[in-house]
């Protein structure tokens, strides 16, 4: 079993928490310092690194920076995609057989190997949509 620290287990138990959010270092700093387990930023950005290696956090790169998300499949042979709303920012897991069968499609047939722990597909999640929908028929 690998050695964890203190810091290591807040960090990881944080992002547990906030699982349907991707969270900056800088919140993820100010989350722990609010819980009262102040870890520096340097800290942070390392344990990331290592969680990140591990599977267990999925590293999103946007226009504002990096955001890390909690992964609850850290196996590193699972392709887990991450279905990110344009609208609201929330990003959810999904775990769905027909995009690995897309997946080996891609790869056999178009040459192109997709890696499914980097892909962000990017919609409306279902509460969006209903929102708009609500205000087209005002």
């Amino acid at each position: 079993m690998a050695y964890t620290t203190k810091q290591h287990q807040a960090i990881l138990r944080c992002l547990e928490q906030r699982a349907e959010e991707a969270l900056s270092a800088n919140q993820l700093a100010e989350d722990l310092r609010r819980e009262g387990c102040p870890v520096g930023l340097a800290t942070i950005y390392r344990q990331l690194e290592k969680l990140e290696a591990a599977g267990r956090v999925h590293k999103v790169h946007t226009e504002e920076g990096a955001f890390f998300q909690f992964c609850p499949h850290p196996e590193a042979d699972h392709g887990c995609f991450l279905l990110r709303c344009e609208a609201c920012g929330r990003m959810v897991h999904l775990d769905c057989g027909h995009l690995e069968d897309l997946c080996r499609h891609l790869e056999a047939q178009h040459h192109f190997r997709i890696d499914p722990r980097q892909t962000i597909l990017t919609g409306r999640c279902r509460s969006c949509v209903e929102k708009e929908s609500v205000h087209e028929l005002q």
